[in-house]
C-alpha cells in the first residue's frame, strides 16, 4: 500500500529520509557526471529530472523507494540508498549511490544496511537483490560485504548486469555476517574502535 508520508532512519551517523526538491542539485549533479556511467548516465538535464521525479513517484506507487542520505550533524547530502522496482525489473532492488565527494567513509554501507532492515523488519521482504553493471567493481565488493552473493541463474533486467542476492532476514539476523557489517560501521565512525577481544597490536 502507498505511503502518504515516507518513513524516517536513523543510524549513528545517518538520516535516511525521502526526496525533496532542495536535494535535487546534487541529485543532478551525479547524475550529470561520469559517476552515473554504470547507472544508465550521463544524464541531460531532462532525463535527470525525469528520473528524480520518478524517485518521487516510486514511494507514491509501490509504498517504497530511495532514501536520501544525510548527515545527522551538517544535514548534508550524502546520496541515496533504499529500495527500487520500476517496471521490467524482474525483482525488487536493494539499490545505492553515494555523491563523488563524500565516497570512502562508509555511507553506503551503514544507509544500504539499515534500508535492508527495514524492509525485512518493517515491509517483511523475504529477500532482495542488487542489478551491478560487472564493471562496477566498487558496488559488487559493497553488495559482497553485506553478504550478497552473484545469482547466476536470476534473470536480469536487459542481460548485462550482474544479480547479486542478499540473504534473506532468517540467515542475516543474529549471524555473523550482520556482526560483521555493524562493527565496520563503527569503525567508520571511531577509526580507532576496537571491538573487546581484538588485538591492539
Amino acid at each position: 500500500m502507498p505511503h502518504t508520508s515516507i518513513p524516517v532512519i536513523e543510524t549513528p551517523r545517518l538520516v535516511l529520509r525521502g526526496p525533496e526538491p532542495q536535494d535535487y542539485p546534487d541529485f543532478k549533479a551525479t547524475f550529470s557526471s561520469y559517476r552515473a556511467r554504470f547507472m544508465g548516465g550521463p544524464l541531460n538535464a531532462y532525463e535527470a529530472w525525469m528520473l528524480y521525479a520518478a524517485e518521487i513517484g516510486h514511494w507514491q506507487i509501490r509504498g517504497y523507494g530511495m532514501w536520501m542520505i544525510h548527515d545527522r550533524e551538517t544535514d548534508r547530502s550524502l546520496g541515496m540508498a533504499g529500495g527500487w522496482f520500476p517496471a521490467m525489473w524482474p525483482e525488487p532492488e536493494l539499490a545505492w549511490i553515494i555523491w563523488p565527494e563524500v565516497a570512502g567513509h562508509g555511507y553506503a554501507l551503514e544507509a544500504t544496511h539499515a534500508a535492508r532492515d527495514y524492509f525485512y523488519d518493517t515491509l517483511g521482504w523475504t529477500g532482495a537483490v542488487s542489478y551491478i553493471d560487472p564493471k562496477n567493481l566498487d558496488s559488487i565488493r559493497l553488495a559482497e560485504r553485506l553478504g550478497a552473493v552473484k545469482d547466476h541463474d536470476a534473470p536480469t533486467i536487459d542481460g548485462h548486469d550482474a544479480v547479486y542476492r542478499h540473504p534473506d532476514a532468517g540467515a542475516l539476523r543474529g549471524s555473523q555476517l550482520e556482526h560483521g557489517i555493524e562493527m565496520e560501521i563503527a569503525n567508520y565512525r571511531d577509526p580507532l574502535f576496537k571491538p573487546r577481544g581484538m588485538p591492539v597490536d
